[in-house]
């Protein structure tokens, strides 16, 4: 049972729910302070890899997510051709690790959180923005005060660090969107196409619904019109082949983001007194690492995990960084690996994982993932 009684929480994305449902079930009181008048579904969707699973079993929330998720069997990769480049069986990955791989949209996995969270009685104050100057209070007035305010704009993040960590952008654009295809036209398959620099990527859910992300070098132009950026991504993808054309045919329009992507660079410590950050205002990975919200994820249950241990706060808080920093900056590490292939002028589009096996891919996802008792509620 974790010493504290009283934890304020900025944030109420991925990690922010899964460390309130966590803390909940420890019968901690939680307030969490988001920025938003209601839950964020900005996003597409997520892809939830066993490690990220293994957090949702423990959450208490896997048979409804499953009810709601896609279960693909394969990643295959083409050229802009619809030559087969490669293909990794996400079967043989779930028999190993011994839990299912999932795709579902993140309103789906966001609406799932929040509830459960609320079921359990943690308080919700949103039109909530919690500036740096706000923090001292919410350090005096709660025993832990947990940063979890994404990756552009941290607050918690930045009263951690004189010298400002600022997001790196890296050089390229992800369109990000939802389409409903007439038929089962994606075979249970992800789905991922690169050439010339550019990359398409299709994910399934189920009956034709899927989520998509199209992705090019460009420069951080904030001001050039959004719709311009779209017609540019019809532009490059035009001739493509048919499933990609299929899904830029068919999309929600309202489900349409272009993001210039950012991560941030590994960061010395994530805590200083009774103040932390985690998932993306930590350690934010591009989406080329596949790994954003399964870290997050991770990171919420490995937090309460170390939380509930005899030792001092500061030890405790220092113990549960060096658990995590080898695992998130590897995580990280890959993304700008896979993004470089992809996209640098020098580089040949990869097959990312034709490195690796589905045993050692299992191996590396899992690393620190134990199952203990559950504290229900």
């Amino acid at each position: 049972m974790s010493q504290l009684k009283d934890i304020a929480i900025i944030g109420a994305g991925v990690a922010g729910l899964a460390l309130a449902i966590f803390a909940r079930k420890q019968g901690i009181t939680v307030t969490i302070y988001e920025r938003n008048q209601e839950i964020s579904t900005i996003g597409a969707g997520i892809t939830l890899w066993p490690n990220a699973i293994f957090v949702i079993k423990q959450l208490g929330v896997l048979a409804t997510i499953e009810e709601l998720s896609g279960k693909p069997e394969f990643i295959r990769q083409f050229d802009q051709f619809f030559t087969m480049q490669g293909e990794l069986d996400i079967k043989e990955i779930n028999e190993h690790c011994q839990l299912p791989s999932l795709t579902i949209l993140r309103r789906d996995l966001m609406k799932v959180l929040a509830e459960r969270a609320n079921a359990l009685g943690a308080e919700f104050k949103f039109d909530h923005q919690i500036e740096q100057h706000d923090i001292d209070g919410l350090m005096q007035t709660h025993d832990l005060v947990i940063g979890c305010d994404g990756r552009m704009k941290s607050a918690s993040r930045d009263k951690l660090f004189e010298n400002k960590p600022l997001p790196v952008y890296q050089g390229f654009i992800n369109i990000i969107g939802i389409s409903q295809l007439a038929n089962e036209q994606l075979d249970h398959a992800i789905e991922d196409y690169r050439g010339q620099q550019q990359r398409f990527g299709i994910v399934p859910i189920k009956s034709g619904l899927c989520y998509w992300a199209a992705a090019w070098p460009a420069s951080l132009d904030k001001k050039r019109p959004v719709d311009d950026w779209y017609h540019e991504m019809h532009q490059r993808f035009q001739h493509w082949p048919n499933q990609v054309k299929q899904v830029l045919s068919s999309y929600n329009i309202n489900s349409l983001n272009r993001i210039f992507v950012h991560d941030i660079d590994p960061l010395p410590y994530w805590h200083k007194s009774n103040l932390i950050v985690i998932g993306d205002a930590a350690h934010a990975p591009l989406p080329t690492s596949g790994q954003g919200a399964c870290q997050a994820l991770e990171d919420a249950w490995h937090l309460m995990q170390t939380l509930t241990t005899d030792a001092l706060l500061d030890d405790q808080l220092t113990s549960f960084y060096q658990q995590r920093i080898a695992k998130v900056t590897a995580a990280q590490m890959a993304g700008r690996s896979v993004a470089k292939h992809i996209f640098s002028t020098t580089e040949q589009p990869s097959v990312s994982f034709s490195n690796i096996s589905a045993e050692q891919l299992s191996s590396l996802w899992m690393q620190g993932l134990v199952s203990k008792p559950e504290v229900n509620r």
